[in-house]
């Protein structure tokens, strides 16, 4: 499966078409909303608000709103976020703002707007444009991380998972697929960042690779702690075979993002990333199924 870059502004303005996911976070979106809407036009801003039904209605209300020179607000988890700026890429002028309404939120931390969606507003009344990468699989975009192996299964159990988990449902989702996992072997073909010579391909036997636009994912793991949502890269994070239990050792790490200094942890810079596996995984990005990676030859 073959991961690229593509670009696109991040920012706020009026007036605002407020989309919001009723369902993120456990419905905390949606609970959320009349107290967001009112601070948006206590700020000055002139907002009409839309619950969207999933993410192809999200994308067309977005696309509609942003062609007519309005600003899209999304209050929701990063999945809808990624979905409504891959259609907003069409349009060289519309905006976006980010409003943390799911469980993870990990694009909201990253770009430092809060864990509140209300406090968050005061980034709609008063932000300021600026220009971020996307990554793109198969033509669709993310924002995130794109990521295969093991977690493909916690990304499963953990959208599976009971809602009033709240955030702890990535913890709930790595423990649970750790219980059954057996290593995979992966290869992954890495084209240069404009440095290296050539197209470099790196085999081995683990857990999982990732391709990261953004630092963070799964409620605040900081899987790739050097990856800058601005550079035109994506770090790719490969975690290779180790114990089950030295891997749950080791799970804290990633909340601090000092796994990188593991002998099985090895981080690449790159434009483009394919990721081929012994056997089938769906490839997760921003907490949903993107596509099927490639399987090896046998």
């Amino acid at each position: 499966m073959g991961i690229s870059l593509a670009q696109y502004a991040c920012t706020v303005a009026a007036p605002v078409l407020l989309l919001v996911n009723p369902s993120a976070g456990g419905g905390k979106a949606g609970r959320s909303l009349p107290a967001v809407r009112a601070t948006l036009e206590g700020h000055g801003l002139e907002v009409r608000s839309e619950q969207t039904r999933d993410l192809a209605h999200a994308r067309e209300l977005a696309h509609a709103a942003a062609a007519a020179g309005d600003t899209v607000v999304c209050l929701s988890g990063d999945g809808m976020i990624g979905a409504v700026a891959d259609r907003l890429r069409e349009l060289p002028d519309a905006l976006l703002g980010v409003l943390p309404g799911g469980r993870g939120n990990d694009l909201a931390r990253v770009l430092g707007i809060g864990a509140d969606p209300v406090r968050a507003c005061a980034t709609i009344a008063g932000g300021r444009s600026h220009k971020l990468d996307l990554g793109e699989v198969a033509g669709t975009a993310f924002v995130g991380i794109a990521s295969a192996g093991f977690d493909s299964d916690a990304n499963r159990i953990a959208n599976e998972a009971p809602s009033r988990l709240g955030n702890l449902v990535y913890a709930y989702g790595a423990l649970r697929a750790l219980i059954g996992w057996r290593p995979a072997r992966f290869a992954v073909t890495l084209e240069p960042d404009g440095e290296a010579p050539g197209a470099q391909t790196h085999s081995f036997t683990g857990y999982s690779v990732a391709a990261a636009n953004s630092r963070a994912y799964g409620g605040g793991m900081l899987l790739a702690p050097s990856a800058r949502l601005d550079d035109g890269l994506l770090d790719v994070v490969a975690i290779e075979r180790v114990s089950k239990l030295r891997f749950l050792a080791n799970l804290p790490k990633v909340f601090k993002g000092t796994h990188t200094r593991l002998p099985s942890v090895h981080v690449w810079r790159a434009r483009e990333v394919e990721i081929s596996a012994d056997r089938p995984f769906a490839l997760y990005a921003d907490g949903d199924p993107f596509a099927s990676v490639r399987c090896l030859a046998p």
